[in-house]
């Protein structure tokens, strides 16, 4: 896979400037940096590499020459808008061990429905502590074989036997319940009443 890479350059502009200009004001920080960078990132660049991998995207940023691994901590976005105004980036080497939050993809809903079953999502994502380097985008889950009132716990994850999810031990991401139907009453039924 290619490496994502996210150009910074170093702030010294206001953040409101900037976003006017089409950039977005961020920070960057943590391994092997004394204080926490003020940069700028492209708005354009930047949404392009979060439709494509998600907001848990591992990348590289690249600021004066130097190119260094992290993933995105924090992501701001305006309350009305919705549209990012401020990034927080969190450096680390690829063998440092980490918290984060994976977002769990919850797969086979259609084949639940055919048989008048449904997922009730309780948690939408694991929080796991791991070296960065081992922990993907996303957690598939494949629930289409599952039952009626089957739970799917940390068992059902498919992680790397070095990844510790950092979370209850007995933890219930979802279950599977009977699908709600409607009764639809017979226009004749609804005519007789009248």
């Amino acid at each position: 896979m290619e490496p994502i890479v996210l150009n910074a350059v170093k702030r010294t502009v206001k953040s409101k400037k900037i976003r006017k200009e089409g950039f977005i004001p961020g920070v960057v920080y943590g391994d092997n940096v004394a204080e926490a960078d003020s940069v700028t990132f492209e708005e354009t660049t930047l949404k392009k590499i979060l439709d494509k991998h998600g907001s848990n995207v591992k990348l590289w940023i690249k600021c004066e020459n130097n190119k260094k691994f992290g993933f995105i901590k924090e992501i701001q976005r305006h309350p009305v808008s919705n549209k990012i105004i401020h990034l927080d980036v969190q450096l680390v080497s690829k063998d440092h061990e980490v918290k984060l939050q994976i977002p769990i993809i919850f797969k086979g809903e259609v084949a639940l429905g055919k048989r008048q079953l449904r997922l009730q999502m309780h948690k939408s994502e694991v929080d796991v502590l791991s070296k960065i380097s081992l922990v993907p985008e996303v957690l598939n889950v494949d629930v289409s074989q599952k039952n009626l009132g089957d739970i799917i716990t940390s068992e059902d994850f498919d992680l790397d036997k070095q990844i510790k999810i950092h979370e209850k031990e007995n933890e219930v991401y979802a279950t599977i319940t009977k699908l709600a139907t409607k009764e639809i009453k017979e226009p004749a039924e609804e005519e007789a009443k009248e």
